[in-house]
This record gives C-alpha cells, sequence and structure tokens, in this order.
C-alpha cells in the first residue's frame, strides 16, 4: 500500500507542471483562435452590411485606442460607414471582447497595430484605402510565439513559430 501511494506521489508531482504547461498553452492557442474568429466575424459583416467593418484595441470598450499597449486590453468589432476608425455614438458595436488572459500580449505590426479594417468587398484596406496586411504575435512567457496573419485578401492563418517570448 506505501508502495502504491508513493508511486501515485510521485506521478502526481511529475504531471502538475506538464499540466500548467498544457493549460498556458491551451489560454495562447486559444486567444488567437479568438483573434482570427474576431478578424472573420469583422469580414463577414462587412460584407453582409456592405459597410466598412473595423476590429480594433479598446481599453475602455468604447472607443478604440490609438496609443498604449496591444491587443491584449481587448478590442471592439463595429461598423464605421464615416471611415473615422472610431464607432459612432448612435450604433452599437458588433462585438466587444475582454482583455486576454493575465501573461499574454497581442502585438500587430504597423499595418495592424492598433485597428484592420474590411472594405464591404471583405477586403483589409486602411481607413486611407491602402493595402492592409499583417501580422499579429501572441506572446506568453515561457512559449513560443504565435502568429496570427492577416493576409491582402482578407483570409486569416494561424501559425506557430519557434520563436521565444520573453
Amino acid at each position: 500500500m506505501l508502495t502504491a501511494l508513493a508511486i501515485l506521489a510521485l506521478l502526481t508531482a511529475l504531471s502538475v507542471p506538464a499540466y500548467g504547461a498544457f493549460l498556458g498553452f491551451y489560454r495562447l492557442h486559444s486567444e488567437a483562435q479568438m483573434l482570427g474568429w474576431a478578424l472573420q466575424l469583422a469580414r463577414s459583416e462587412a460584407i453582409k452590411r456592405n459597410v466598412r467593418v473595423n476590429v480594433c484595441k479598446s481599453v475602455d470598450r468604447v472607443h478604440c485606442a490609438t496609443t498604449g499597449s496591444g491587443f491584449e486590453t481587448g478590442w471592439l468589432i463595429h461598423a464605421d460607414p464615416g471611415r473615422t476608425g472610431q464607432p459612432d455614438a448612435d450604433d452599437p458595436p458588433i462585438r466587444i471582447e475582454p482583455p486576454a488572459p493575465d501573461g499574454i500580449t497581442i502585438h500587430g505590426n504597423k499595418p495592424v497595430a492598433n485597428l484592420v479594417s474590411y472594405t464591404a468587398f471583405g477586403h483589409p484596406r486602411e481607413l486611407n484605402g491602402a493595402l492592409q496586411m499583417g501580422t499579429f504575435t501572441l506572446c506568453r512567457s515561457g512559449f513560443n510565439a504565435v502568429h496570427v496573419v492577416l493576409a491582402n485578401s482578407g483570409r486569416i492563418r494561424i501559425e506557430n513559430t519557434s520563436d521565444s517570448c520573453p
């Protein structure tokens, strides 16, 4: 009985760190899936509504942020018929995403650092009409980065990388 209890204790001690690593990996990939889903939703809503739809980072869940941290603070999906880059007061957001779990960062490169905007044809374009494509990097300390890549066609792909997160 003592031997069985010792083996059980040993297996438990060995499995707890592995389980923690699994949960961290799962949370990082889950957040990448949520971002990819939000971009796909914005694209389909732009086509369905026949109006520009944006995904932007937001701290207060009301306005789009243009400075500060990345998308880990949360984001908004909103219609933008006036091409202002901000939600209209009389038009509620399509979706509001809460902040990412603690320890996860989400940063986009220059073209997608603050906002992704889809035209009524489902093409990602900056508010000035320029082509918009880029990569979001999701990181969690101790794990490899995950990329959410926005192609010039508007399609999304999620890539695992071998880049270590700080």
